[in-house]
């Protein structure tokens, strides 16, 4: 088989150190060729396995990299400012420097939950600025249209206030009538007009900030952008009065005059605005598709939420599929193990040998990626149809889908040749007399020392990191518990055949009393090749854990946020209003209504703490509840552990929950900086810690405090403690909310106090991507696998025929051992979950961790019906030499 023509005589491994003149390394590499070739051809149920795998791999890791692609470009729709050439606004991100441990100082930024408003004064330096016609301040407020009794919401429509003058902005024209002059009119939008069927000269009610009041229609108005929400235009002032910031604005739309291009626009607006806004915020000037930043101003934190926990799963896509293709190829290689030596024996050199193989893994995975890299357009497609939501859409340029799929395919195939040669090494470094005896010798069945040294290394590195986890809490526990999951999962691989073994003598001997003649074959099949078992027990552990910790930390937190809600709830019935929410003295109404004897409005919003986590410097954003402290001990109780909620008045304090008052280091008494939801920094005195934290939330300020800085201070839902509970106090509450458009009571539960809503659309969607999309490639590496192993074992399968096993005896002994591969499998896979999950569950909610027995009932039908797809369907379809007559 070698070509060498020149006198060298060494053997074994450095048989071919010496490099080769070109003519010598040309017939090399025609003998690698026809070796790749002849082999391809015989070993094409094997490969198919490997294709199968890495088809699946590179179509997720395509996907995944479309997603992410396509969620970087995401930008919001530009609705309400179609016709302005130009936005200002002020930067709705916040930064914090800090010097992490023995490193240079770093900075990091978050997004903002409220609006950053300017300083009114910068509307008239746009307007002087070179090459702007009309700078307009750009104001809005939640408008209820219409009315409708309390508890039946009949009638309502939710708008937004704007200022005549703005109208330009989208753009809007009169159909009819004119414009405002006095505070009593207003401009409807003919979508409006349309659904309450009024025209020019009717009475309208509007609800703004206090009961409704009525309004004269002095005009209609249309616009051809059919994407702007539904408006009610009042008078520039009569904004101004109604906003409750006089001296701020949302934004300033600006028109450019005629033929002044964007970038010249931008620049003279950059050079004649200051470069801070009202407060330490910069000035941003926003053209083209960033427009729509200022109207979906929580957009791009949405995004910012989403992007680390895409590119986490991604990264966890990465490992899996590269865990996967390692696997199969070496298992693919290692059951030819026999065959390579014989080569070997016969005179092939290892670095012919290395190159067959290399060429056989290249050619087959070569074309599985292609194929793999094809598929990952639809299945990104489906992956951002989930994502997608109304106010960020992801877009799909031209050249994206076809970019992440040849990106994927290029990865996929780079990783998988130096994987197949590297395999085949074992062999191919034996001299050719050691070759000759290692093809006659069983395989072995233990790992390699470096690979036993690395695989226990890694188990205690997870053991250790999961200890970490029970003495951290919130999102350090939650890093230290994730890095032990990934160790231990590839601890797990690494360390299979030892496993195994330790597997066999636990379930050998059951399966043996169990099985009769075909339990005794298949536990001594099982306790003769513990390196094959081992690769038949990883693919499961992988899907079993990785779904285990994906579904059990989600549903952990929820169940332990929503007793914590439950218990906290004092109130019995709850009043709703309409998206917009309730103005604050639908709060006092209540208060008055007969047989009422608490109520508190619940005003949300959102914080940033700045602080360092492990060293490094971090914001995080967290929700808050806005409360009424007089009101709050009827109807809601957070289980205070120190101090005293009634102090929870005027605008400098705050409630802390107790796992983030000992992360900080605070008690009562002490004061914590804070940045409120439009990035004011405030210091706010604790004077209370309390328990329930998971249900509701990390902190909790006066509602006073909150006010003057949300986009629209108003009322989410009324909290109401009654004296009897009855209808009677409930249709009291009606009676007294009549005046308030859209205003709904009803009874109320956990959900309504919750800091976060139980499930929302974006966590169906990563559940479905996290835990469908890998568990399913992880299902399909599970049937991969033990079908290329059952592929690997037809001559097994033919001595057992012809030393005078039954047909049935054999298939029997296929199913016994596949029982014991999943049984195998599901019990590491759990434990693999278990240990972090305990060592998360314990820090965070000081629970147990919970998986619904259902949801774990199907993972376990999942898994055995892929193992019996990938073990039974092979040996049955090859009945010709596994279940078939005896020759």
């Amino acid at each position: 088989m070698s070509t060498k023509t020149h006198t060298d005589t060494r053997t074994g491994p450095d048989a071919d150190t010496r490099r080769p003149h070109a003519g010598v390394r040309h017939g090399m590499r025609r003998a690698s060729a026809f070796l790749a070739r002849r082999s391809l051809r015989t070993h094409r149920r094997a490969w198919a396995a490997v294709f199968a795998a890495t088809t699946a791999a590179a179509a997720l890791v395509g996907a995944f990299a479309f997603v992410l692609g396509s969620l970087l470009l995401a930008q919001p729709p530009v609705e309400r400012h179609a016709g302005a050439d130009a936005v200002v606004v002020a930067d709705q991100q916040v930064t914090y420097t800090a010097k992490p441990w023995g490193s240079k100082p770093r900075t990091v930024t978050a997004y903002l939950p409220e609006r950053v408003r300017l300083d009114r004064s910068v509307v008239k330096k746009a307007a002087a600025a070179d090459g702007v016609a009309k700078a307009v301040a750009d104001d809005s407020v939640p408008v209820a249209v219409g009315g409708g009794s309390a508890g039946t919401g009949a009638g309502e429509a939710s708008a937004v206030g704007r200022s005549w003058e703005s109208a330009v902005l989208t753009p809007y024209r009169l159909t009819e009538g004119r414009a405002p002059r006095s505070s009593t009119e207003v401009v409807v939008d003919s979508a409006l007009a349309a659904a309450a069927g009024s025209r020019t000269g009717d009475r309208v009610t509007l609800q703004i900030d206090g009961p409704p009041r009525p309004f004269t229609i002095s005009g209609v108005a249309d616009t051809a952008h059919r994407g702007a929400a539904p408006a009610v235009f009042f008078t520039e002032r009569q904004l101004t009065a109604l906003t409750g910031h006089p001296g701020t604005v949302d934004a300033i739309g600006i028109v450019a005059e005629k033929g002044v291009p964007a970038d010249a626009l931008r620049a003279s607006l950059d050079s004649a605005l200051p470069d801070r806004a009202h407060g330490d915020r910069d000035i941003r000037v926003l053209t083209g598709p960033e427009r729509g930043q200022a109207e979906y101003v929580q957009a791009l934190g949405e995004r910012a939420d989403l992007l680390p926990m895409l590119a986490s799963i991604a990264a966890t896509v990465l490992m899996v599929a590269l865990l996967v293709i390692a696997t199969t190829l070496s298992q693919a290689v290692h059951q030819r193990s026999g065959e390579l030596a014989l080569l070997r024996a016969v005179g092939a050199t290892p670095r012919q040998l290395r190159s067959a193989v290399g060429r056989e893994a290249g050619r087959v995975t070569g074309a599985a990626a292609v194929l793999g890299g094809i598929g990952a357009v639809p299945l990104g497609l489906l992956m951002r149809s989930l994502l997608a939501t109304d106010p960020l859409p992801l877009p799909v340029p031209v050249w994206l889908p076809f970019a992440a799929g040849a990106a994927a395919a290029l990865l996929v195939t780079l990783a998988a040749r130096p994987v197949s040669m590297l395999a085949a090494r074992s062999i191919t470094r034996l001299s050719p007399a050691a070759a000759l005896g290692a093809a006659r010798a069983p395989e072995p069945n233990e790992p390699g020392r470096l690979r036993t040294v690395a695989g226990v290394v890694l188990a205690v590195a997870g053991v250790g990191s999961a200890g970490a986890a029970t003495a951290q809490g919130g999102q350090a526990a939650a890093v230290a518990a994730s890095g032990a999951a990934t160790s231990l999962i590839i601890a797990v691989a690494l360390l299979g055949p030892w496993i195994a073994r330790v597997a066999m003598r636990v379930l050998g001997t059951p399966v043996r009393r169990a099985g009769g003649v075909s339990g005794f074959l298949a536990a001594r099949s099982a306790a003769a090749h513990n390196r094959r078992l081992g690769a038949a027990i990883t693919p499961i552990v992988l899907v079993v854990a990785f779904v285990c910790v994906q579904l059990t930390a989600g549903s952990t937190m929820e169940r332990a946020a929503d007793r914590q809600a439950a218990a906290a709830l004092r109130a019995d019935l709850v009043a709703t209003g309409p998206a917009a929410g309730l103005p604050a003295d639908a709060a006092r109404a209540v208060r008055e209504a007969p047989g009422v004897t608490a109520a508190t409005g619940v005003l949300r919003s959102g914080v940033v703490l700045a602080h360092h986590d492990m060293g490094d410097p971090a914001l995080d954003r967290f929700p808050v509840l806005g409360v009424t402290a007089g009101q709050l001990s009827g109807t809601l109780d957070p289980q205070v552990t120190a101090g005293d909620l009634a102090d929870l008045t005027g605008r400098g304090t705050v409630a802390v929950g107790k796992d983030r008052a000992a992360d900080l280091g605070l008690g009562t008494g002490d004061t914590v900086e804070l940045r409120l939801g439009d990035g004011t920094e405030v210091r706010l005195r604790v004077v209370a810690i309390y328990e329930r934290a998971l249900g509701l939330g990390e902190f909790m300020l006066p509602r006073e405090a909150l006010a003057g800085h949300v986009s629209a201070p108003r009322d989410q839902l009324i909290l109401i403690r009654s004296a009897d509970g009855g209808a009677a106090s409930a249709e009291a509450v009606r009676h007294a909310l009549a005046p308030y458009t859209g205003a709904r009571v009803r009874t109320a539960t956990a959900d309504d106090v919750r800091i976060a809503p139980p499930v929302s659309d974006q966590d169906n969607a990563m559940v479905v991507i996290g835990v469908g999309v890998i568990g399913g490639f992880a299902l399909l590496a599970v049937v991969s696998t033990l079908s290329l192993i059952t592929v690997g074992r037809r001559p097994e399968f033919r001595l057992l025929r012809m030393v005078g096993a039954g047909r049935r005896q054999v298939r029997r002994m296929l199913v016994l051992e596949t029982g014991l591969v999943v049984a195998a499998g599901l019990a590491i896979g759990t434990l693999v979950a278990a240990v972090p999950l305990v060592a998360f569950a314990v820090s965070v909610t000081g629970s147990v961790p919970y998986l619904p027995p259902v949801r774990y009932g199907v993972l376990a039908l999942a898994v055995t019906v892929a193992a019996g797809a990938g073990t039974l369907w092979p040996g049955s379809s090859g009945g010709r030499f596994a279940f078939g007559r005896r020759r």
